[in-house]
């Protein structure tokens, strides 16, 4: 153990956003339990590059005593974790629930709004459904609808959204979505462009239309 310079979260702070993550070079933080928390201190290098990112200003960088950072170790880790396929997700978390309706993610940017079986039943969802948006998923039929309805409602407006896609599969109880999202843009008082599409059991787009949120 050496004293030496290490992050600290503080867990008042931290909503969870994860907006510090992709900014660790290292891959040091991950978020656990809704909160940013260090995947071990021998992968964090103490120099703060995700220090100023945070919105909640829940992470600093203090003197204590800790292991020494493990350049090699590192490596490996980040080696070990490296995807096959880079992901296309600019948001994290995704399920409407855990989002912070004042994330910095919303600022100037499209939402893709999805039931969660969208993802399961398209394997390439995002090659064909995503478009350098933000990526929302629920489950219209047993979710709270009116928490998502507040949250979305939130979302728009506290944000200078662009436009809106919604995604659900052809199967009834998923079309309750495309309502729950025109009564949020209505109830925030903005008037959004929307794509519609449906996706078949068998993950493919079977239909798509667009429209003005009435």
């Amino acid at each position: 153990m050496v004293k030496r310079a290490i992050v600290l979260i503080d867990n008042e702070k931290c909503n969870g956003c994860g907006v510090c993550i992709p900014q660790c070079a290292e891959g040091a933080l991950k978020i656990e339990g809704g909160k940013a928390r260090l995947v071990s201190e021998v992968y964090c290098d103490g120099l703060g590059a995700c220090l100023g990112k945070c919105p909640q200003d829940a992470i600093r960088v203090i003197q204590r005593e800790a292991p020494a950072f493990d350049e090699e170790a590192t490596k490996e880790y980040l080696k070990s974790k490296k995807p096959k396929r880079r992901s296309h997700l600019r948001n994290w978390p995704v399920q409407l629930n855990l989002i912070n309706p004042q994330a910095p993610f919303f600022k100037d940017t499209g939402l893709l709004i999805m039931s969660d079986c969208v993802p399961v039943a398209s394997p390439d969802w995002q090659s064909t459904l995503l478009s350098d948006q933000v990526v929302l998923i629920g489950c219209p039929k047993f979710d709270d609808i009116q928490a998502y309805l507040q949250k979305l409602t939130e979302i728009f407006r506290y944000n200078s959204i662009k436009d809106v896609k919604i995604v659900h599969m052809e199967v009834p109880c998923c079309s309750g979505l495309n309502g729950l999202v025109s009564r949020a843009i209505r109830a925030a008082g903005k008037d959004l462009f929307i794509e519609r599409v449906v996706v078949s059991v068998e993950g493919e787009p079977i239909k798509s239309f667009s429209t003005r949120a009435p």
